[in-house]
Parts: structure tokens; C-alpha cells; sequence
């Protein structure tokens, strides 16, 4: 692995190109190696602008083309043809802003449903209030399967406990499924609207809570994004206590995620060891920073971090985690049902623009700690992969990981833990200027427990969020769930879906 030498802020390079060259210079980065991270659409009242987010690395690479549209005419070329990505982040774009991909292949709906008014779009400076649904729009267009014993399978909008609403259609001959279609953002909550015009200090209480479970990941990558914006140097002190709390959200979020994938099997045993860990965790949480599931610890230009991990706890929780793998590892019965379930070629998960453990299970090396870090990673620290592809894989990327993490943090724990101050007031007060709006951005990229996240920010002179533009690891990782269920058997989808376990609020936002 390629280890970063340097953690200055990563420079952009932010291109102003026209709308006849972005095909170009898109397939240019791509063949490049970069991935498209975000695309991002902007009202700046007088003219629409698009910014496109690329992101390669080691070392550290950050590309932003940015075209400029006349309201009159909203349209870019499509890069459908050139990255799948691209095909859906242009969709959510012409949902929302009325941006037209032209030739796009299959400009249909994503976000807005069918019974949102075809003529409004929200992210629009003059959309005004939420206007009445349509009592009378069209079904979704599900793409019949045909044929001998074919048959369909409804399953949600609603759940049972407390998972959130999305709708799965299966088409099945027998047990095995031949399509699946995931139908999502029935609770589209307009995030990203709701934080326009809000202070940095109210933005990172809503980002904070973009998905529960992701409290670090994302908070991080939005203050990260505004420490940019605003030029705001963090000191290594602090840069190091927030990777730690970093990992330990992934600790106790891998940890639940082992055990589910067992209680899925019928294995509860694995399953309320998992949970007692889990639990343990939490406590931790609390008494390093305060809360459970560690909401506040990220703070601008700061980490609210009282403690590291003493060795002891350390050592105790590889004990205790060891133990689950052994039970696991050991029980034939749930191998089975892991082995060569849910298969995700390499090749699909990188056509798809998958990240997070779901790349790294089909043999895919991209993470954010090593590709775009913010703190040297200890020399325990290594990026995860295995080349199976399916639930085991995805299983046994966890468990690793998690060794990988304590390692990490039992580095961590050796410095000296001294009260660290920052002047970040100051430093916000020498930058503000009250000359005419001047937007500045930054870019916050993190690696979440679920994957690659990122945050791009504009900030105007006061120092309010002009625009805030997320996107959660789960928004890439959808489409990749129904390609793996092809030729599994419908009773094997609860596991399949556990070993993804995306989310909906990160991604209906």
C-alpha cells in the first residue's frame, strides 16, 4: 500500500469549462483513474451552475469542473455513456433542479415520485412551498419479467420493526430471482434545502444527523468541508483524536453488522454476542465523548475527544470480538449459507462506482483513509480486501477491519492525551470580509464506516451555507444489491441485504 508522506490540505483544481466540452474533459479524468465523488447543481439566481466532483488518489487528487447554464436553457450533455454514476447523480439533478441530461438513456424520476408535480423542483431559489401532490400519477415503471412460472413478489414501502420505507420487487421462478428492482426515497426530507441559510453551527447539528448510525462520518466531512471554505488549519492533536472517533463508529457499526448478518441464518447466539459487544461499545462511546453514538465530538477545528482507549479496554474488546469470530468462523451451517451468496463481480463493483466494504469485498482497494487522508494512519493500518465477493467476503472485510481499527487505536493510545486549545473564533473573524457575496467552497471526503463520503460546502461573506451537497456511500451502493441477487434464492435476500446494509436516510435526503 501506498502510504501518503505529506497531510497538508490536498489543493482542487477547479476548472471553468463550457457545457460543449464536459464530455470531454469527464472521460479524460475517467480514463485517468479519478471517479466521479459528486455532481453538484447550484441556483446562483441569475444562471444555473453544475459542478462535477473527481477524486483520485494516493497521492491526494481533487478535480471540480464547473459549467455554467442559462435558467432559459438548463441542459448538460449526459455522461451516462461514460460512467454509471454520473447516470444517476444526473437524474437526481433534473429532479431537483430542472436540469436536463440531454440523451440521457433513461431520464426517468429518482428522486421526486411519481406524485410530486412534474413541473417543480425543489432545490430551485424561487420553487416556493411544497405544492400539492398529484392524486392521480403514474405507477412506477417496473420492467416486466416474462415467461414460465415467473412470478412477482412485493415487498415494503413498509417494514416491520423499525427499518425505514423502500419498496423491492422480485421477479422469481421458484426460489431463485432473476431481477430485483429496489424502488427508494419515500421519505425524501429535502436536507439539503433545509441547511441553506443556516449558521456552520446549525448546519453540523443537521449533518450530524444525516444517518444516526453515521453521526462521525458524516460531521466530519461537512466540518471538514467548512474548514476548507473558511482556510482553517487543524492541528495534528486534534486531526488524530477525530480519527478516532472515526474508528470507533466503525468498531460498534461493523460489530451489529456481523451479528445481523448471523441472526439472518438463524444464528442468534453469534448474534447476542454481537450485541453485548455492541452495547459495551456505546458505553465507551459515552464516556469518551459524551454520547452514545458520539454526536458533538467533531467541532470546528476541534474534537471533543476527553480520552483515548486505555490498552486494557483495548485488549478486553479483541478478547470479547475474537470470541464472535471464533463462534462464527467455526459454525458450518452459517459459512454455508455465506459462501457464494450474493456474488458482486469486481468488474460490476467497479462499473457500478461502488465504495466501502462493498468494493473492497469484490477485490476493490479504494478507501479514503489511504486515497484522501486527513491524519497519518499508524503503520497498523492497512486497506482491506477480498476478491470473493459475496456475503462471506463482505463478513470477513468487517472482521478485519475491526482488527484493523483496534490496532489503530491501541497506536492512538500510546501518545500523550493533553488539553489541546484552538483559536478557531479568530481565525473565522480574520477570514470574513463584508465586501460584496463572495462564495467559497471546500470539500470535506471521509471514510465512513459504509464507505466514501463527501461533503462540498459554499459559504457567502457572512459566513452563512449558501449550498451544501452530500453524498452517503449508500446513494453508489444501491444499484449494486439487485445485481448481486441475480440467480439467489429469495430466501437468502435478508442476509444479501444485511451484508450491504445501506442506508435509506443517507440516502433519501
Amino acid at each position: 500500500m501506498t502510504r501518503p508522506t505529506s497531510f497538508s490540505r490536498a489543493p482542487r483544481s477547479i476548472l471553468d469549462i463550457e457545457t460543449t466540452d464536459l464530455v470531454q474533459r469527464a472521460s479524460e479524468l475517467l480514463a485517468d483513474d479519478f471517479r466521479l465523488a459528486s455532481v453538484v447543481g447550484h441556483d446562483d439566481t441569475t444562471s444555473l451552475r453544475v459542478v462535477y466532483v473527481f477524486l483520485k488518489g494516493p497521492p491526494d487528487q481533487r478535480v471540480e469542473l464547473s459549467v455554467r447554464l442559462d435558467p432559459a436553457r438548463a441542459q448538460v450533455p449526459t455522461l451516462a455513456a461514460v460512467s454509471f454514476s454520473a447516470s444517476r447523480f444526473e437524474r437526481e439533478l433534473r429532479d431537483l433542479f430542472g436540469i436536463e441530461p440531454v440523451n440521457h438513456p433513461q431520464a426517468r424520476r429518482l428522486v421526486l415520485h411519481q406524485h410530486w408535480p412534474q413541473a417543480w423542483h425543489p432545490m430551485l431559489r424561487n420553487a416556493g412551498e411544497a405544492p400539492k401532490m398529484v392524486g392521480n400519477g403514474d405507477g412506477y415503471p417496473f420492467i416486466p419479467v416474462d415467461g414460465p412460472g415467473v412470478y412477482e413478489v412485493p415487498v415494503g414501502p413498509v417494514h416491520a420493526g423499525l427499518i425505514e420505507p423502500g419498496h423491492f420487487r422480485f421477479f422469481v421462478v421458484g426460489e431463485t430471482i432473476l431481477r430485483m428492482k429496489a424502488r427508494l426515497w419515500f421519505t425524501h426530507k429535502g436536507i439539503e434545502k433545509l441547511i441553506e441559510g443556516r449558521s456552520i453551527e446549525e448546519g453540523l447539528e443537521i449533518a450530524q444527523r444525516v444517518s444516526g448510525d453515521t453521526t462521525v462520518g458524516h460531521g466530519l466531512a461537512f466540518i471538514m468541508a467548512v474548514e476548507e471554505a473558511l482556510g482553517i488549519e487543524v492541528s495534528e492533536v486534534h486531526r488524530r483524536r477525530r480519527a478516532q472517533v472515526l474508528e470507533m463508529e466503525r468498531l460498534y457499526n461493523h460489530v451489529a453488522d456481523m451479528g445481523a448478518l448471523c441472526n439472518d441464518v438463524a444464528f442468534s447466539v453469534a448474534n447476542s454476542m454481537a450485541l453485548t459487544i455492541r452495547e459495551r461499545l456505546l458505553r465507551l462511546n459515552e464516556d469518551l465523548t459524551g454520547h452514545r453514538l458520539l454526536r458533538g465530538a467533531v467541532r470546528l477545528g476541534a474534537c471533543g475527544l476527553r480520552r483515548s482507549l486505555s490498552l486494557d479496554e483495548i485488549d478486553s474488546l479483541g478478547v470479547q470480538i475474537n470470541e464472535l469470530l471464533e463462534v462464527v468462523r467455526t459454525n458450518a451451517l452459517v459459512l454455508d449459507r455465506f459462501s457464494g451468496t450474493a456474488f458482486l463481480s469486481g468488474v460490476d463493483a467497479r462499473d457500478l462506482g461502488t465504495v466501502g466494504p462493498v468494493a473492497r469485498s469484490s477485490g476493490l482497494g479504494l478507501d479514503a483513509r489511504n486515497a484522501h487522508p486527513f491524519v497519518e494512519m499508524p503503520s497498523a493500518f492497512d486497506v482491506v480486501t477480498d476478491e470473493r465477493g459475496d456475503v462471506l467476503a463482505r463478513f470477513e472485510v468487517r472482521a478485519r477491519e475491526i482488527g484493523v481499527a483496534l490496532e489503530c487505536l491501541r497506536a492512538w493510545s500510546l501518545d500523550a492525551f493533553e488539553p489541546v486549545a484552538d483559536a478557531v473564533h479568530d481565525q473565522r473573524e480574520d477570514r470574513r470580509e463584508s465586501t460584496s457575496v463572495r462564495l467559497r467552497s471546500g470539500l470535506g471526503v471521509v471514510e465512513g464506516w459504509r464507505g466514501v463520503i463527501v461533503h462540498r460546502v459554499e459559504l457567502d461573506n457572512t459566513g452563512l451555507i449558501s449550498r451544501l451537497k452530500i453524498v452517503d456511500p449508500s446513494f453508489l451502493n444501491w444499484p449494486a444489491l439487485p445485481v448481486c441477487l441475480a440467480d439467489t434464492i429469495l430466501p437468502d435476500f435478508p442476509v444479501a441485504n444485511k451484508s450491504f446494509n445501506l442506508s435509506y436516510a443517507g440516502n433519501d435526503l
